[in-house]
């Protein structure tokens, strides 16, 4: 099964009849068309068969009311295609989904089920933020066991023999059915993930998963069968006691910030049922903010939540008071290092310039995850020789060892700093990219120096100023981008090697060029016009 696998897309439906056509109709109207549409209306009181009765290519399943999970499952042994798609009334597919979704499938054809991103929008569909992806890190189950990083139902593709094959929905649960499906999917099959946008969350206020203090109940119910299974092994188990604090920690958040606007007392007590720390923590953010308007700027805060410098003597350096890192790997230890996920947001953001022929170095991980489909042929250059998957052997700064004008795109991430000439593998890049071809790379600023492999090699860390001028040189200025991200707070959790997931993504977001730890170029060949 490749490319031309069929799909199915099951819609269900309760008292959601006023939604329910433009559900429809975000189905109808796929750039792939669907193979099969059912519609399962699960005991409604309001007519979604009137809303079904004038699109003829739609089936129409009514069973008594039993749940979201069985109405789903009546879907899912009803469908005769080999994919499925499952969408709630009041949410829609955009236009690519069941293309991407199937080309993900086609590349990754062991999969049990692949997702994309998705969208949260308000009840007009106005976008609520900005488009959410989180791609699996390390091991799909040992990722999923600390958080549910797929988001949004409907952007999932499932193998329909696979999903049967684990028994499908859980009708006992009246919440948190995918997630569990999702858990169960990862024990026994592979689950792959592409960047692309595929589906909308409409937020109305009458979202089943907006309780958040049933929601945490129904979660951690869901996390807790799966103790034995991830007791099994030493890293499934730690990821396990880590994801329930995670997730008490995540639903103690959610209702804090729903009830610090309001300054409920009750909103409060139920953040701290939930979990005390991260309650207490924003709280006592929230306190400082009310002081800051009350309080004259020149006294503790000033004006702009900007904090103060501790007084002579009065600073605490807690569990950074130490003279070697807590992780030495970067953060791996611990999870996924800050550095990556700057390199995944400046690769995620370029991901249409990942198309035709691509050449990536080391491996290809970074091309299947954000090029996807648009790639028509990957290669993947290495130094080393005995590296089988590698379709390209040599130094990167040597001519002749890349082809002239071949490329459309090249990813160069985290490379150029342990190439002594970089200067020659910029122009070896330039000579290699055909016209309007463009190179995204990544390259270190402040960071640790690799202590394994790498150690002998590493030569050089940049400056937004040096990266320009290094390839304003070989590009010309006009055809280049220079970005850095970084500032004091992510440089020194980098150096210490805490990872992506115990630091709060806000505080990486801020941008300060005094502290750059990641230099990002995109760099674009002159047409031959």
């Amino acid at each position: 099964m490749g490319c031309n696998r069929s799909v199915t897309v099951v819609i269900t439906t309760y008292n959601y009849a006023d939604f329910l056509a433009e559900a429809i109709d975000s189905v109808i109207g796929q750039n792939h068309p669907a193979d099969e549409i059912i519609v399962v209306d699960d005991g409604s009181s309001d007519d979604p068969g009137t809303v079904v009765a004038s699109r003829p290519e739609v089936q129409f399943i009514r069973q008594r009311n039993q749940g979201l999970a069985s109405a789903r499952n009546t879907g899912l042994w009803a469908a005769s295609s080999e994919a499925i798609v499952f969408l709630d009334a009041d949410d829609r597919l955009l236009p690519n989904a069941l293309e991407q979704g199937l080309a993900c499938l086609a590349r990754e054809p062991r999969s049990g089920l692949v997702y994309g991103g998705y969208r949260c929008t308000d009840a007009e569909w106005r976008p609520i933020g900005e488009d959410r992806y989180d791609p699996v890190v390390d091991d799909p189950y040992t990722d999923l066991l600390q958080g549910n990083l797929i988001g949004m139902h409907a952007a999932v593709m499932y193998s329909r023999d696979r999903l049967r094959e684990i028994g499908g929905f859980d009708t006992s649960l009246q919440r948190c059915e995918d997630y569990d499906v999702y858990l169960r999917m990862a024990q026994t099959h592979p689950i792959a993930s592409h960047p692309n946008t595929v589906a909308e969350y409409r937020i109305h206020g009458a979202n089943i998963s907006l309780d958040n203090r049933d929601m945490l109940r129904w979660t951690l119910k869901v996390h807790e069968r799966q103790k034995s299974f991830a007791l099994a092994r030493s890293d499934t188990a730690k990821a396990w006691h880590h994801g329930r604090s995670i997730w008490r920690d995540y639903y103690s958040q959610q209702t804090l910030v729903s009830a610090k606007q309001a300054w409920t007392v009750s909103g409060l007590l139920n953040a701290m049922l939930m979990s005390p720390r991260p309650a207490a923590r924003m709280s006592m953010r929230a306190v400082q903010r009310r002081l800051i308007d009350v309080v004259p700027s020149g006294v503790g805060y000033g004006r702009g939540h900007v904090r103060s410098a501790p007084a002579l003597g009065r600073v605490r350096f807690g569990d950074l008071d130490r003279s070697h890192p807590i992780d030495n790997d970067y953060g791996f230890g611990r999870g996924t290092p800050i550095d990556r996920g700057y390199i995944e947001d400046f690769l995620s953001h370029h991901a249409k310039d990942i198309r035709g022929r691509v050449l990536e170095v080391g491996d290809d991980a970074y091309s299947r995850r954000f090029g996807g489909g648009r790639i028509t042929h990957q290669d993947i250059l290495h130094i080393d020789p005995s590296v089988t998957w590698a379709t390209i052997v040599g130094d990167l700064a040597k001519p002749g060892v890349l082809p002239t004008t071949a490329f459309d795109c090249m990813i160069i991430t985290q490379t150029l700093h342990l190439i002594y000439d970089m200067v020659s593998a910029v122009r070896e890049i330039h000579r290699a990219l055909r016209p309007d071809g463009v190179v995204l790379v990544t390259v270190p600023g402040i960071s640790p120096i690799d202590r394994g492999e790498w150690r002998d090699s590493w030569y050089w860390s940049l400056t937004e100023v040096s990266a320009r001028r290094l390839f304003n040189n070989v590009f010309g200025a006009d055809h280049v981008e220079v970005e850095t991200q970084g500032n004091v707070f992510a440089a020194t959790a980098f150096l210490h090697g805490l990872a992506l997931e115990e630091v709060p993504r806000g505080k990486l977001s801020t941008k300060d060029l005094a502290f750059p730890v990641i230099v990002s170029v995109r760099a674009q060949k002159a047409s031959e016009s």
